[in-house]
Order: C-alpha cells, then sequence, then structure tokens
C-alpha cells in the first residue's frame, strides 16, 4: 500500500536519468547494425513502459544525432520517469535488458561514471546540461540525493 505521502511524491516529482555510452565506432558501421536496427523498437518498449514519462529525442525519434560531447562516437539517453522502481524494470527486465547484457559488442568500457539518477519536480524537463552536470556530481562526490545510482537510490526531497 502506498502511504498518501509517497503517492504525494509521486505526483510532485519525476525521476530523470541519464546515461552515456561510447561507440566502438560510428552508427553507420556494420559493427553497430544490431544496435541500430533494435533503436526504434527499444524506444518504443519505453515509451510504452509503465511509468515513462518522456525521452529526449528529434524527429528521427531517437537521440542518436544530439552531440553532448566532443566526441561524435559519444550516444546519450535521457529520460525522465515516474519511479526508480520501473525505470529499473525497463533497463533490466525488457527487450532493453536483452541489449544492455550484450553492451561491450557495440560500446567501450567507458571509464568514468555513465548513468545516474534524480529528481525533478513534475512538469519540468532536464536538460543535457544538467545532465551532464549530474554526472559530474555523482563523479565528484559519490552517491547523493542529487545525483545517484540504482546501487543506493535517494526518495525525492522535499525540503
Amino acid at each position: 500500500m502506498i502511504s498518501t505521502e509517497n503517492r504525494s511524491n509521486l505526483q510532485d516529482y519525476y525521476l530523470a536519468q541519464i546515461n552515456i555510452a561510447l561507440m566502438k565506432a560510428p552508427l553507420e558501421d556494420p559493427i553497430m547494425a544490431e544496435f541500430a536496427n533494435a533503436l526504434d523498437e527499444v524506444n518504443a518498449v519505453a515509451d510504452r513502459s509503465p511509468g515513462f514519462v518522456w525521452r529526449l529525442q528529434t524527429s528521427a525519434g531517437n537521440a542518436t544525432e544530439i552531440r553532448a560531447y566532443s566526441d561524435p562516437k559519444m550516444l546519450v539517453n535521457l529520460s525522465v520517469w515516474q519511479s526508480v522502481e520501473q525505470l529499473k524494470a525497463y533497463v533490466y527486465q525488457t527487450l532493453h535488458g536483452e541489449f544492455f547484457v550484450r553492451r561491450r559488442q557495440w560500446f567501450e568500457k567507458y571509464p568514468g561514471e555513465h548513468f545516474v539518477m534524480w529528481w525533478i519536480p513534475a512538469g519540468k524537463l532536464p536538460t543535457v546540461e544538467e545532465a551532464k552536470a549530474k554526472l559530474e556530481h555523482l563523479t565528484q562526490y559519490g552517491g547523493s540525493p542529487e545525483a545517484f545510482t540504482f546501487a543506493k537510490p535517494f526518495p525525492p526531497n522535499r525540503s
């Protein structure tokens, strides 16, 4: 049973997340074909997933053309969810999870933080710049209510 306070938190705050990945080759390279060919389907699963609110995308329906970093092989995924549990279910228990476990086929092992979550007021959309700052915050200070991972999630800060 969800308490009234928790229900209020879900209405007042949403969970933003960014993950970045360094491709082994440009998206058009044959080594990336399986990943590239699955993007529309994996994104459609996200769009239909319980708790999904929004994701960064161009008119092409994905974010592969968005250059948040100077390296053109760096992909960025930015999305908003209603809860940590709903995002976690999408990441690990859907078609996305099948590709996630095989990520080393297409992506280099990234040396720094590549995933972070944080709470945002409902109705607000995160920017790429804000998301990059959250990754940097996690790198510098570790997990906190301001920037965290699945390993130690934090509730929304209502102060």
